[in-house]
């Protein structure tokens, strides 16, 4: 096997002093100098949020103020890392909604393995998770990064509801008993 070896051209003076690398940056800097600034005065100022946005996860309520998740857990099935956990429970005598089979009685959402994908809110049948624009979560300790059913409501709060699926369910069956 032969060896092959290279000769390198020696460097110039120039190469050797650098000067044309220190030229070039301060080429740069000259040329930035004079331009408005680019920078924002964060949280103060915040980016435009692009349409589209795939932002925190959260839970909504219907314009009456229930819950609208059945507890289904269509989101923690499609969930890639697996950030969802939900417990199903029974839902609470004389909250309007006996005819639906269970609630929630525990919701989390890991938002430090969440992804943002998005693909909670497309699954949800009952259209109870909504992606909100928020995008600065911060917590000191990992148990602050975990959202709980009631911090959830609370970032998700209530959204306009065209359907208003559960009073048509209700009169339904109020209009069904009276004949």
């Amino acid at each position: 096997m032969a060896v092959i070896t290279l000769q390198r051209k020696p460097l110039t003076f120039a190469e050797r002093t650098y000067v044309p690398q220190i030229l070039s940056g301060l080429r740069t800097t000259f040329k930035r100098l004079w331009r408005p600034a680019e920078t924002l005065e964060y949280p103060e100022e915040r980016p435009a949020i692009p349409p589209g946005y795939r932002g925190v996860p959260t839970l909504v309520r219907d314009p009456n103020g229930r819950e609208k998740c059945v507890s289904c857990q269509l989101c923690e099935f499609v969930c890639p890392p697996k950030a969802i956990r939900i417990t199903p429970g029974a839902v609470p005598e004389g909250s309007g909604r006996e005819h639906v089979e269970k609630a929630p009685s525990a919701f989390d959402i890991d938002m430090l393995r969440c992804i943002y994908c998005g693909l909670c809110q497309e699954v949800c049948p009952e259209e109870a998770i909504f992606l909100q624009n928020q995008y600065s979560m911060s917590g000191y300790t990992r148990e602050e990064m975990v959202n709980h059913k009631d911090r959830l409501y609370e970032l998700g709060g209530t959204l306009p509801d065209a359907h208003h699926k559960w009073d048509k369910k209700q009169a339904a069956a109020e209009h069904g008993n009276a004949h």
